[in-house]
């Protein structure tokens, strides 16, 4: 297991950046989020996510959850393209990626992933 560091960091840039089968992806997703515009709209878009889970429960439909996954892609697309600057991994990866935000979300909620500049 890798220790994270509160703010992502990368020697190269992350549009350089691909995942190496020897490491973690993990890593490389960080690598990818290094802007804190894009981290915080991860996080907004994660957590609509999660407003729209607990809605579809409450509610028995699926409607709030199309809605929360919607919402919650467009907030990280819109931080990857006008603040990162770079394509989101969700184009190559969707599954890792998909693991990541969630793992990034948790690691921002446990103080690991800063969303301070």
């Amino acid at each position: 297991m890798t220790t994270q560091t509160s703010q992502p960091t990368s020697d190269t840039k992350p549009s350089d950046t691909t995942p190496n089968p020897d490491t973690h992806f993990y890593d490389y997703y960080l690598t990818e989020h290094q802007n804190v515009m894009c981290r915080r709209l991860h996080f907004l878009g994660t957590t609509f996510g999660v407003i729209g889970i607990a809605k579809s429960i409450q509610q028995r439909s699926f409607k709030p959850i199309a809605k929360g996954i919607v919402t919650g892609y467009a907030c990280a697309w819109v931080g990857h393209f006008f603040f990162e600057k770079n394509k989101p991994a969700t184009f190559k990866y969707p599954l890792q990626s998909f693991i990541g935000d969630w793992r990034m979300y948790a690691d921002v909620w446990r103080g690991r992933v800063s969303l301070k500049k």
